[in-house]
């Protein structure tokens, strides 16, 4: 798994040396070890770094563990540089080079499956997951006082009656309200110790229904599902149930961000499509947060002095003067700013509507 130091890491360096970039997807499913150093091979074909080359094929021979669905490395033996990351769920297979590590796959990674907070819950109390990247980081729970069951009917008042009395009934429920709420409280502190990006309850409708009530609508803006599940499920069940409603969450939000952000550029305000225009607006510091059709890259200039981006071939930089080079994809280097500059990058598959501009953004101004 990658941390957000190595992500930091990862996204301040650079290096006049080439930089190689590789993913390899490495689930079971998809073959074993030896099948997976034999596609490593073919794809390392076509680079012409030696030193870089012999590194990761010697981390594969002698120090990967055989772990996880995929992994992620990033080797410039020149700067004596060597990061290597198994990941929990799988990316797709490829290599590049360049003066940078090839951080986007790790957005579109971050985006679908950082920071899930899940809480299963119940009369009596909550269990609290945190998933990041698709692994268990920590858990917790919660138990309040027990809940003393009584039959629903008259509630008469003759001693012996069937039905229970009103007094009884109403002190389990107040029991009840007191549990979910302390539950509410602790799950926020864990929440915010773990800075979820998005939460999932979990439990029967009327616990759910509870439970969310005492949400502040900041933390209930973050509820992104829910679902039915026992308090006593397994953490495996909990994490496939998860990420399953998540991900089908995560759909539906992105196409209200591509319509948000297509309405906003349309009217003019708020909002950039299309390359050069999203590229003016993260060398502004302007993009809150960046859209990217999964897959796609163009090429562009980039300014040796203030960095300044442009698919444009010009003769000097409009904001320093300085010369222009020529980078083999602009869009890495936007996502790179943006993820520098603390922007949110949002990697979008199968969207018609972003397939026909590629990129865009939500402005901050």
């Amino acid at each position: 798994m990658i941390a957000d130091r190595e992500l930091q890491e990862l996204l301040n360096f650079s290096s006049p040396e080439t930089v190689l970039s590789v993913y390899l997807n490495t689930d079971p499913a998809e073959g074993n070890a030896e099948a997976h150093k034999l596609r490593l091979r073919s794809m390392l074909e076509v680079v012409s770094l030696p030193e870089d080359k012999a590194a990761v094929l010697e981390y594969f021979e002698h120090a990967r563990e055989w772990k996880g669905r995929s992994v992620a490395i990033f080797s410039c033996t020149a700067r004596d540089f060597f990061r290597a990351y198994p990941l929990a769920v799988p990316l797709r297979s490829r290599v590049r080079v360049g003066d940078h590590p090839h951080v986007k796959p790790l957005a579109d990674l971050l985006d679908a499956f950082g920071a899930y907070g899940v809480a299963l819950v119940d009369k009596q109390g909550a269990r609290l997951f945190l998933f990041h990247l698709g692994e268990l980081i920590e858990q917790e729970g919660v138990l309040g006082e027990a809940v003393r069951h009584t039959k629903r009917g008259g509630a008469s008042s003759v001693r012996g009656q069937r039905g229970g009395t009103a007094g009884q009934t109403r002190y389990s429920e107040e029991v009840v309200a007191r549990n979910i709420k302390d539950a509410v409280e602790f799950a926020v502190r864990f929440f915010e110790e773990n800075r979820v990006r998005r939460i999932l309850i979990g439990g029967t409708d009327d616990n759910v229904a509870q439970f969310r009530t005492y949400l502040t609508k900041a933390w209930q803006s973050l509820v992104v599902g829910t679902f039915p599940m026992s308090m006593t499920a397994k953490h495996t069940e909990v994490l496939a149930r998860a990420m399953e409603i998540g991900q089908q969450a995560e759909r539906r939000r992105e196409a209200r961000l591509v319509d948000e952000v297509i309405t906003k550029a349309a009217k003019g305000a708020g909002g950039v499509v299309r390359l050069d225009e999203t590229l003016s607006a993260v060398h502004e510091g302007r993009v809150q947060t960046l859209i990217v059709q999964e897959g796609y890259q163009s090429a562009g200039y980039q300014c040796a002095g203030c960095g300044y981006l442009t698919t444009q071939e010009l003769d000097a930089c409009p904001f320093c003067s300085k010369d222009f080079a020529r980078i083999e994809d602009a869009v890495e280097m936007a996502v790179r700013k943006v993820m520098q500059s603390g922007g949110d990058v949002e990697i979008v598959r199968d969207n018609p509507s972003l397939e026909k501009v590629g990129i865009g953004a939500l402005l901050r101004y």
